[in-house]
């Protein structure tokens, strides 16, 4: 079974909404969950840590990252609670990502939101999600130089939109994503918050250097610190940022 480790830093944020879990299903399936919260008051951190289990049970059992995932969006979706559209207002929400690595099988990939999945191996990484938010949805261009924005989630955990309405409205996704994927020879997986890949992409340093070399916890750990501090620098504040780093095959 995988090696893995985690990372967290609360940035200049009052509190740590971001959250993390690991769950393995008597199958053998393991699912590595990773929930960044955020909403009105102070309850978003609880309820961030309890849906990021729920989620990493779902997609385990399930031996399938999109089925979990699918499976605990469409049970916020269908809440009575959520149906109100100023209520939801003030209700938790979460960009979420969750991978499954099941023995013997692929490695799936699901997500909702802008937290995002890559994958380390043999000095390269290929990143596997796309992001839920308004860049993708309108990518700079000449006439819209900066494009959409980063900070507006077309979907997110806690959302009452289903396919149907969010493809009608964004065109390029639907409510939860994902990917399969053969893993070929050993390789790492990295799961971060925008908190966290955010400041490394904008400073366009090389994730492969960063983590595919160094034992995982100084890796892990180095990615974190690192991103709030070139956040601080660069804004004077910087954003929970949170990262999981394992190792499969």
């Amino acid at each position: 079974m995988a090696n893995y480790v985690t990372a967290q830093h609360v940035g200049t944020e009052p509190a740590q909404c971001d959250a993390v879990a690991v769950h393995t299903a008597p199958s053998g399936a393991r699912a590595y969950a990773l929930l960044d919260g955020y909403g009105r008051g102070d309850t978003v951190p609880l309820w961030v840590a309890r849906e990021v289990r729920r989620v990493a049970r779902a997609a385990s059992r399930r031996g399938d990252a999109g089925a979990g995932l699918r499976h605990i969006y469409q049970q916020h979706a269908t809440d009575p609670a959520r149906q109100d559209p100023e209520r939801r207002l003030h209700l938790p929400k979460a960009a979420a990502v969750v991978a499954v690595s099941v023995p013997g099988g692929p490695l799936t990939v699901a997500w909702c939101g802008d937290s995002r999945a890559y994958l380390l191996h043999d000095g390269t990484v290929r990143r596997l999600t796309e992001d839920h938010n308004g860049r993708r949805v309108q990518p700079a261009n000449p006439r819209f130089p900066k494009g959409g924005s980063r900070h507006f989630l077309t979907t997110y955990l806690g959302n009452v939109h289903g396919d149907e309405e969010t493809l009608r409205s964004y065109l390029r996704h639907r409510t939860v994503d994902s990917v399969t994927l053969d893993l070929d020879g050993p390789c790492r997986l990295l799961l971060a918050t925008d908190g966290a890949y955010e400041p490394h992409e904008a400073a366009g340093h090389d994730l492969a250097a960063q983590l595919d070399g160094a034992p995982l916890r100084v890796a892990v750990r180095d990615f974190v610190d690192v991103a709030v501090e070139v956040s601080v620098e660069t804004d004077g504040k910087a954003g929970n940022a949170s990262a999981l780093l394992a190792e499969l095959g």
